[in-house]
């Protein structure tokens, strides 16, 4: 293998690298029961510092993309590391200070800055070295995210936290974190200007730069073309989140599977959601990545509106589950090369990152679900409400592909 092929799959290793980091520190969940059994706070407390931090990450990708853009990747990851590391890293004295306030500082804000920073520096510098599959290569990075929650939250659950306690597990969260970025900062880099893979010939400018005009922020920001992708975006993995927490209650207390029966379908969603993305990239560079997002939302909707019916036994739940991850693969992995083929490459670090602030919608939909169910009794109510977004999110999709021809 040459060495320019070797780097532009280093640089692929490099964003696997600072995605799995950003989803270690999104694998919050394992630590709620241990808080509130500790320092006697309630569940919400408890589960608070991961609200914040989903926010913070996802809003805050928009000023570290516009840092990418302009510094390059290589410093916006050390940067990113140095903040997860002092957030994380604060985050583990807890002990000292046992308040939710304190998390919510620390871990919450400054971990979530560092998330968000680091993962702004994953699908530019990726797109820019694979003109040639850039949603292939761009899933195969982000595939990290969903492999963290998948890998990661069972070690933190069944050793970290019952060996080290929590004070232990975050701080070894922050040094390993740190690490694993300086490696990923030390494998980034962009190609020069022009760079193409060789023997490759694009067939027009929107192949070789990702679209035929490069957009700025503020241009983006006046399409009608961004608002329907940063809606479509939105509402299904809003939709996607509000069901996923309610998935293990349901198989427990509607077709009475035990606790770990009905908790395995949590693994088998996260292991589609993280598994799934390079078949969603392989896919979309095959067939086009709207059109792979239409097929795929619609089935999303159709299992969610239809939840109960299909969702009736152990192999039907874990199924209806895996239908669900797949959907927000598909969100997740062709996105980036969506924005890229739409607005260009040049501000593609913070064009996404104006994409991915749609992520936020999701952040208060697993309360939502909850709230939901307790209002009413029945699950019902939260599945229809989710088949409804993703349905939305496939007619925006439509849209793209019949009036703008995406």
């Amino acid at each position: 293998m040459s060495k320019c092929q070797w780097t532009r799959w280093s640089v692929v290793f490099a964003g696997f690298t600072l995605a799995f980091m950003a989803g270690v520190a999104y694998a919050w969940g394992p630590m709620v029961v241990p808080l509130v059994e500790r320092f006697g706070w309630s569940t919400a407390e408890a589960a608070l510092p991961f609200t914040v931090f989903f926010l913070v990450f996802a809003l805050s990708m928009v000023p570290a993309g516009r840092l990418q853009d302009s510094i390059g990747p290589q410093k916006t990851c050390l940067l990113g590391a140095l903040l997860i590391l002092l957030g994380v890293g604060l985050a583990a004295l807890i002990g000292r200070f046992p308040y939710p306030w304190w998390l919510l500082a620390t871990y919450g804000f400054t971990g979530g800055m560092g998330a968000g920073t680091i993962y702004a520096c994953v699908a530019p510098p990726v797109r820019k070295w694979f003109p040639d599959r850039p949603a292939f290569a761009i899933s195969c990075a982000v595939m990290g995210v969903g492999l963290a929650g998948t890998v990661v939250a069972p070690i933190k659950a069944d050793y970290m936290i019952p060996v080290h306690g929590i004070e232990g597990t975050l701080a070894t969260i922050a040094v390993a974190g740190f690490a694993m970025c300086l490696v990923a900062a030390w494998l980034l880099r962009n190609p020069a200007d022009g760079w193409r893979p060789a023997g490759w010939v694009p067939k027009s400018a929107r192949n070789q730069s990702g679209a035929s005009e490069q957009y700025t922020p503020s241009n983006l920001l006046r399409t009608p073309v961004f608002w329907i992708m940063w809606l479509a975006f939105g509402v299904v993995i809003a939709g996607g989140m509000l069901c996923a927490a309610l998935i293990p209650p349901f198989g427990k207390l509607v077709l009475g599977l035990s606790a770990g029966e009905a908790a395995a379908a949590v693994a088998v969603f996260s292991g589609f959601n993280g598994f799934g993305r390079p078949v969603a990239g392989y896919l979309g560079d095959k067939f086009g990545v709207v059109r792979v997002m239409v097929v795929s939302f619609l089935i999303q909707a159709v299992t969610l509106l239809l939840f109960h019916y299909i969702a009736v036994d152990l192999v039907t739940l874990y199924v209806a589950a895996a239908l669900v991850g797949w959907g927000l693969a598909v969100v997740l992995a062709t996105f980036p090369a969506l924005t890229a083929a739409v607005f260009g490459t040049k501000h593609l670090g913070v064009n996404y990152g104006l994409v991915f602030t749609g992520l936020a919608l999701g952040a208060f939909m697993p309360a939502v679900g909850a709230a939901t169910y307790d209002a009413t009794g029945r699950f019902t109510p939260a599945f229809l409400g989710a088949g409804a977004l993703a349905a939305l999110g496939a007619v925006l999709c439509i849209v793209l592909k019949v009036k703008y021809r995406f």
